[in-house]
């Protein structure tokens, strides 16, 4: 069985970069100007749609290339060219056998250094 792995460019979405009072980056990412899904439970979701290269790049490993995917409402109010346009935000890889390295998970985050005024939205 093969394993996928990938990346998103979370600078694609609408955004804000800061610093937290102990200099950490942090993005700051708003849930309706992103189309994003939040659930009942306050999970937030980005939908996303993997597209299969037709003509890889040479000694690229990349296999697939990575969309939003946006809800029916604003798909439909998106014009052709808009739905064209729509930004690559990450790639996939397929490997077949092997394993993968495990994420690299903190939860020592600290976003009380965070200041409202200097976001853009």
């Amino acid at each position: 069985m093969g394993n996928i792995s990938g990346k998103l460019n979370l600078a694609m979405l609408k955004h804000a970069m800061t610093k937290t009072k102990n200099g950490q980056d942090v993005i700051v990412i708003p849930v309706k100007d992103n189309d994003l899904f939040l659930s009942e439970k306050g999970n937030v979701y980005l939908d996303i749609q993997a597209y299969e290269l037709k003509n890889p790049k040479e000694g690229s490993k990349d296999t697939h290339i990575v969309k939003q995917s946006f809800s029916k409402e604003v798909f439909e109010k998106m014009t052709d060219d808009e739905k064209k346009k729509t930004p690559i935000i990450g790639n996939l890889t397929y490997w077949s056998g092997g394993g993968e390295p495990a994420p690299n998970v903190s939860d020592d985050i600290d976003i009380d250094g965070v200041d409202e005024n200097v976001l853009p939205f």
